[in-house]
């Protein structure tokens, strides 16, 4: 049994029915792509989601304004997406959701005028979810196109308003001023942006640490910052010197840069050598006696600073470090003596320390596996049983060992390395870069670097999905810069940056088409001595058909079409052209059909004669072919045509 073809109700109901449930899916994709719910918050929203589409839909039938309901749930997604997200992921949801609220829209429109007792032609059919879907898309994009230059021109005036007050738990963690052994492990294994550098000037590959929180007091399991409140430091014009003179005037090498700080949980700031001057929105900074700097408080959005930095080693400090530096807790004696045999045969504090740095580098390995139980001794687990670990086991255990026999030493928490983005020029500094490492106190030198851990294999990425990160990442750039951060400095600085390049756009459109006038002259009066006649002769066929190809086009596919009606091919739009082609022959004898008449109306104008009785038919035939799907009246509609051109 042949298949029956669905009728327009069919086809938008359901269409209309996959919009909305794609409205729905926008909405929660938005919500988890803000990054504040956890998993499990995130799978009861999409349960009672599931449930609440089931009860609309089997409700649906009988209560249509249970798909209000759906539309209002899914705008109140979004728009909590939209204030809980500062992602450029956003965006894309956003789109989506444009793109699908227009389709349920139009879907629904045409859902509810199918739904009346009313014959509706069933001709175009084939092509509908296309050109619904075409409509969609115009809309849509005409809207986002619309709202994106209102966009730019209003700054963000309540920028993070709400965001304050949102919890940062689900944030990246692990360089606060306590951390437990291990905890920087739990981040290792994350590609997450953390931070964002650029490097004023040329600048090879980035192999620095960037610097943040300084750990000296050690408890077996886990590091805290050194004692002290610290030195407040006032920030005046964005600005705060953070060196005396002597050390600016220091000669070696420099960097100038500029970071973009994720939320990272914390208070710390990271610098890559020894920072000599800050610029940072901030009224203050407080500097901690391991040397390290915070502010008040854990930034909850992206947090923006420059600063230069002296990469050399800076002058000793003046006074020794404090005791909590060689302070230890109750070890396992095996740490002592494995100190004491890898430094046997050094002379000074500093070739001891050197010695440590290599035994450890060369004898164990590099994993960013956690072990599978806690450890009651994490370091003793770590140089004796497991024998591999992270970069916060080799320093924990350098540092330790330091102390055995009295070197002091602290271990400090940052990044290392970053890759650069060419697409957006900003270094790429990952969650994966996170890294600890050992500052031990020589005499005459005063603290000084040393970093244990061995080399770690980098993850190997497809060249396809590696050039996709980038362009997703300068899409995130741009996303912060120009939208999360757009304020009235950005503006002011959009505005100047289009006028310069209007002007030189306009100055080069001018001489451009200045030089396209001479050159298209140049080339005719070559064309004319050349070909003489004959140029003119083309030139003139190329003007005619320029002016008459479209009236010849229609007309050819007028004849076309009557051919294909006379064949008994008939589609619905047969009707309109039928019917033009009538009133192109009764305007050629005088009667033209005004606008504001319908075809009946127009009728009942025409004088009494044979040609005003075939044209009465012929409207007959085209209400019929038109409004009541009727294909028989096209091939009665083509002879009386015929018939009124013979007339």
């Amino acid at each position: 049994m042949a298949r029956a073809a669905p009728t327009a109700a069919a086809l938008a109901d359901r269409f209309f029915q996959l919009s909305l449930l794609g409205l729905v899916v926008s909405g929660y994709l938005a919500l988890a792509g803000s990054g504040y719910f956890d998993a499990r918050t995130l799978i009861l929203i999409g349960l009672g989601l599931a449930g609440f589409l089931a009860i609309v839909k089997i409700a649906g039938a009988r209560f249509g304004p249970g798909y209000v309901l759906v539309k209002i749930v899914a705008f109140l997604e979004l728009l909590a997406a939209a204030l809980l997200s500062a992602n450029l992921t956003f965006f894309l949801f956003l789109a989506a959701f444009l793109l699908l609220l227009v389709a349920a829209l139009a879907s629904g429109e045409v859902r509810r005028s199918t739904r009346g007792p009313m014959l509706v032609a069933r001709g175009g059919l084939g092509r509908f979810h296309v050109r619904l879907v075409e409509l969609s898309l115009a809309v849509a994009f005409g809207i986002l196109a619309l709202t994106a230059g209102l966009f730019f021109v209003l700054p963000r005036t309540a920028h993070g308003a709400l965001n304050r007050y949102l919890s940062g738990q689900y944030q990246l963690t692990g360089f606060s001023s306590e951390i437990r052994l291990g905890d920087l492990g739990k981040i290792l294994r994350q590609d997450t942006p953390a931070m964002h550098v650029r490097v004023n000037g040329p600048v090879g590959p980035l192999e620095l640490k960037w610097r943040g929180a300084a750990l000296s007091s050690f408890d077996g399991k886990r590091w805290r910052s050194a004692s002290g409140g610290g030195q407040v430091l006032h920030v005046e014009d964005a600005r705060v010197i953070l060196v005396d003179d002597p050390q600016r005037r220091l000669t070696g090498a420099r960097i100038t840069y500029e970071v973009q700080l994720e939320p990272v949980a914390s208070d710390t700031l990271f610098f890559a050598g020894f920072p000599e001057v800050l610029w940072i929105n901030s009224s203050s900074v407080t500097r901690t006696s391991a040397g390290s700097y915070r502010l008040a408080s854990a930034p909850r959005e992206r947090l923006q600073y420059g600063a230069i930095s002296f990469l050399d080693q800076p002058l000793p400090p003046g006074s020794l470090p404090p005791r909590e530096c060689l302070e230890l807790p109750a070890l396992d004696p095996r740490i002592a003596a494995l100190a004491r045999q890898v430094t046997a045969y050094a002379s000074s504090d500093a070739t001891r320390a050197f010695a440590l740095e290599r035994y450890l580098s060369n004898n164990f390995g590099y994993t960013t596996e956690l072990p599978a139980h806690q450890a009651s001794d994490p370091l003793a687990n770590f140089l004796f049983e497991r024998r591999k670990g992270h970069c916060e086991y080799f320093a924990s255990a350098m540092a330790v060992m330091l102390r055995t026999i009295a070197i002091p030493s602290r271990i400090a928490t940052g990044f290392q390395g970053g890759t650069l983005n060419p697409i957006s020029g900003w270094y790429v500094i990952r969650a994966s870069d996170a890294h600890s490492w050992v500052e031990a106190w020589l005499p005459g030198r005063g603290w000084t670097t040393f970093d244990p851990t061995p080399p770690a294999r980098a993850p190997r990425r497809q060249p396809l999905l590696a050039r996709l990160f980038l362009y997703m990442d300068a899409g995130e750039m741009f996303w912060q810069d120009w939208v999360v951060n757009y304020g009235l400095e950005r503006q002011v600085m959009l505005a100047s940056k289009m006028q310069t390049t209007g002007r030189v756009f306009g100055s080069r459109w001018f001489d451009g088409l200045r030089l396209a006038w001479l050159r298209g002259r140049y080339v005719a009066e070559s064309i004319v001595r050349a070909y003489g006649l004959a140029a003119l002769l083309v030139l003139a066929l190329g003007g005619a058909l320029w002016f008459a190809g479209p009236k010849v086009g229609r007309w050819l596919w007028t004849r076309v079409r009557l051919r294909k009606v006379q064949r008994g091919e008939v589609i619905a739009s047969d009707a309109a052209m039928l019917y033009s082609r009538m009133l192109d022959l009764l305007k050629r004898r005088g009667y033209s059909k005004p606008t504001w008449y319908t075809p009946g109306e127009f009728v009942r104008t025409l004088p009494p004669s044979r040609a005003a009785e075939i044209v009465a038919d012929l409207t007959s035939a085209y209400h019929s072919l038109r409004y009541g799907g009727h294909a028989d009246a096209a091939p009665r509609m083509a002879a009386l045509l015929a018939e009124l051109e013979r007339t």
